[in-house]
C-alpha cells in the first residue's frame, strides 16, 4: 500500500512540472557583447539569451553581414529545476569581425513577441591599439602598389601575438583577376611593438596579375586557439582560448603592357642567359657530337612565363634539341626561375664553325624600359676525325676492306686438302641434322627457352658478308642488326640493343663508329648514313688477336 502511495505521489509530480512548463512562456530576449570599443581585426562575441527553448534557427542573422563578417552561431539549450520549479534557456554565440572603422550596429533581433536591443559598438583601427595591450594583431602588405600585366610582385602578411598559440588557420588570399600561389614556408620571428615582444608569423604569396585596372584583395583572416594562462596560472593542462584576428583590404593598381611588347612580354627585374658544353673545349672532332646546354633564368618569373630559344640551322652542322626542362626555386622570399635547353651538335666537315648569338627581350622593371639579355656567337675549330674516310675515297676503302676480311676468291673447282676435309665436315654435319629430325618428337616436350637465343637458325647468326653489304651499300638498319647479332655471340647475350654494345667496348674507332650509327634515328629526312668508316673500324677490331675466349674477357666483362 505504502508503495502504491508513493508512486502515485512520483507521477503526479511529474505531470505537475510538465504542466508548469507548458505554461512558462518567454519574458526576455537578451543581446551582449565581450568588448565595446573594438580593434579592427579583433572578434567581438555577441550572445543572445532566450528563457524559452525554442528551434536553433528562430533568429536570422543574415543582417550581420553588411557590416560583419559572421562565424557561426553556435547554439546551446539547458533546462533547469529549483524547487519543482523548471526553467528552460537557449542562446546563441557568434564571432564578427568588423568590416571597417568607426561605429557599427548590431540590430535589434525578435522572437515572437520579443525583441533584443540593438547595439551600437566602435571600431577603432588597428594602429591605434597594435602592441599597446593587444594579445593578436595581423599586418598585411603588398611588394609594390603599381605593376604591369603579368608582372610578379609579392603579398606578404605577419602574424603578431603573444603567448602560446596552439594551432590556428589562416584565410587564403583570394584576388580576382590575378594567380596567386605561396612562396617558401612559414617564418617564425620575434619583434618588439611599442615596447612589447611579440612572436610573429610571416607567410608569403607570389601574385601575377593577368588583367589590367584597379585590383582589391579581400583582408586575410585568422582564427586560433591559446592557452589562458589568465584562468590557469599553474596549472599544466592549462585550458585553451579562441583567438582571431583580421587584416586590412588592399588595393592593387595594374598597368597595361606598354605599346610595342606584347609580342615578347617578359616583366623582372633581371634575365640572364648562360652556356655550357659537354665535353667542354672549343675544338669539336667532325662526326662527334658534344652538348650544348643553355640556361634562362629570371628573377620575379614563374618557370610557365619563361620563353622558348629558336636557334634556326646552322650551316655545317647538325642540332637535335632535346625537350626543355623548366623549374624553380625561393630564394630568400623571392622566386627564380630557369628554363634549360639542351642540344646535340654533331659538325658535318672539318674546319671553322660558328654559332650565331642568341637574344631574349624583356622589359627591366628597375629601369622600367626594354632590354635585352644576349648570348654572344660562339666560333668552334672543327678538327677532322681521322676515322672517318672521306666520300672521295669509297672505292679504295671498299677493296682494302675486303682484303682485310676475307682471303682472295679462288675457283669453285679447286679442291686442297681442307676443302676435301671441309666437306667431309659437312656431309656429317648434314647426317647428324637428320638423325636429329627422326629424334625431335621424342624431345618436342623440352622448353625452348633454356636454349641459348642464337642457336634458333642461321637466320639469326651473325653474317660477316652481311655486314660487309650493309656498310658498302649505307644499309644502317641492315648493320645495325648484324652489329647486333655479332655483340650477342660474342661479346654478350643479353645485350639488346647499340647503347649497350657501346657501353660494353672498349673506346677506340669502333666504339665511335657504332655511337654515329646509333645517332642516325636524329638524321633529318634525304640524310643517308655513310658505313664505310664503321666497316673500316670494325675489320681491325675484329682482327685484333684473340687466341682464346680468356684472352677476350678484360676486353669484353660480363659484369
Amino acid at each position: 500500500m505504502v508503495n502504491q502511495m508513493v508512486k502515485l505521489a512520483s507521477r503526479l509530480l511529474l505531470l505537475t512540472l510538465c504542466l508548469s512548463s507548458q505554461v512558462q512562456a518567454a519574458t526576455q530576449l537578451k543581446a551582449s557583447v565581450d568588448k565595446n570599443p573594438a580593434m579592427y581585426g579583433e572578434a567581438i562575441m555577441l550572445q543572445l539569451q532566450l528563457d524559452e527553448k525554442v528551434d536553433a534557427g528562430a533568429i536570422d542573422f543574415a543582417r550581420l553581414e553588411a557590416d560583419f563578417r559572421v562565424t557561426g552561431p553556435s547554439v546551446s539549450q539547458s533546462m533547469q529545476i529549483v524547487n519543482g520549479q523548471s526553467s528552460q534557456s537557449t542562446s546563441w554565440q557568434l564571432s564578427l569581425y568588423p568590416r571597417r572603422t568607426g561605429m557599427l550596429t548590431i540590430p535589434a533581433f525578435q522572437i515572437g513577441a520579443l525583441s533584443s536591443e540593438p547595439i551600437s559598438v566602435e571600431v577603432q583601427p588597428a594602429s591605434q591599439t597594435s602592441g599597446k595591450g593587444a594579445e593578436l594583431f595581423l599586418q598585411n602588405t603588398f611588394s609594390s602598389e603599381s605593376v604591369h600585366v603579368q608582372q610578379m610582385l609579392y603579398y606578404e602578411i605577419k602574424i603578431y601575438f603573444k603567448g602560446e598559440l596552439q594551432r590556428g588557420n589562416l584565410s587564403q588570399p583570394e584576388l580576382a583577376g590575378a594567380d596567386v600561389e605561396q612562396v617558401g614556408k612559414d617564418i617564425e620571428n620575434s619583434e618588439i611593438v611599442n615596447g612589447e615582444r611579440y612572436q610573429t608569423i610571416t607567410r608569403r604569396y607570389s601574385v601575377i596579375p593577368q588583367k589590367s585596372g584597379s585590383l582589391t584583395l579581400n583582408p586575410p583572416f585568422f582564427n586560433g586557439e591559446m592557452i589562458d594562462r589568465d584562468n590557469s596560472r599553474y596549472d599544466y593542462f592549462a585550458r585553451t582560448k579562441a583567438v582571431s584576428a583580421e587584416g586590412q583590404p588592399l588595393t592593387l593598381q595594374v598597368k597595361p603592357i606598354p605599346d610595342g611588347q606584347q609580342q615578347n612580354w617578359l616583366a623582372s627585374e633581371l634575365v640572364a642567359l648562360s652556356e655550357e658544353w659537354t665535353p667542354a673545349g672549343d675544338q669539336l672532332v667532325q662526326g662527334e657530337p658534344v652538348t650544348r646546354t643553355i640556361t634562362l633564368t629570371a628573377l620575379d618569373l614563374a618557370d610557365n612565363q619563361l620563353p622558348d630559344l629558336q636557334l634556326g640551322s646552322v650551316a655545317g652542322a647538325k642540332i637535335y634539341p632535346e625537350q626543355p626542362q623548366s623549374r624553380k626555386a625561393e630564394r630568400k622570399g623571392r622566386i627564380v626561375a630557369q628554363k634549360v635547353f639542351s642540344y646535340a651538335i654533331i659538325a658535318d666537315k672539318a674546319g671553322s664553325l660558328t654559332l650565331p648569338e642568341v637574344r631574349v627581350r624583356w622589359w627591366n622593371t628597375k629601369t622600367n624600359q626594354p632590354d635585352e639579355a644576349v648570348l654572344s656567337a660562339v666560333t668552334l675549330q672543327v678538327a677532322a676525325n681521322p676515322q672517318q674516310v672521306q666520300q672521295a675515297e669509297p672505292a679504295a676503302l671498299t677493296t682494302t676492306t675486303a682484303d682485310r676480311i676475307q682471303p682472295e676468291p679462288v675457283s669453285n673447282w679447286h679442291f686442297s686438302y681442307s676443302s676435301w676435309l671441309l666437306l667431309g665436315l659437312w656431309l656429317l654435319t648434314l647426317a647428324g641434322w637428320g638423325l636429329w629430325a627422326v629424334a625431335a618428337p621424342r624431345t618436342a616436350s623440352i622448353d625452348n627457352t633454356s636454349l641459348p637465343r642464337t642457336t634458333g637458325g642461321s637466320e639469326l647468326r651473325f653474317n660477316s658478308r652481311k655486314l660487309k653489304q650493309a656498310c658498302q651499300q649505307n644499309d644502317a638498319a641492315l648493320a645495325r642488326q648484324q652489329l647486333l647479332r655479332w655483340a650477342q655471340q660474342l661479346i654478350d647475350a643479353n645485350i639488346e640493343s647499340l647503347a649497350d654494345l657501346v657501353q660494353q667496348l672498349p673506346d677506340g674507332a669502333l666504339k665511335t663508329q657504332i655511337q654515329q650509327l646509333s645517332y642516325q634515328g636524329y638524321q633529318p629526312a634525304g640524310v643517308q648514313w655513310q658505313g664505310h668508316a664503321l666497316l673500316e673500324a670494325w675489320a681491325h677490331f675484329h682482327h685484333q688477336p684473340a687466341a682464346n675466349a680468356e684472352a677476350l674477357t678484360p676486353l669484353y666483362p660480363r659484369g
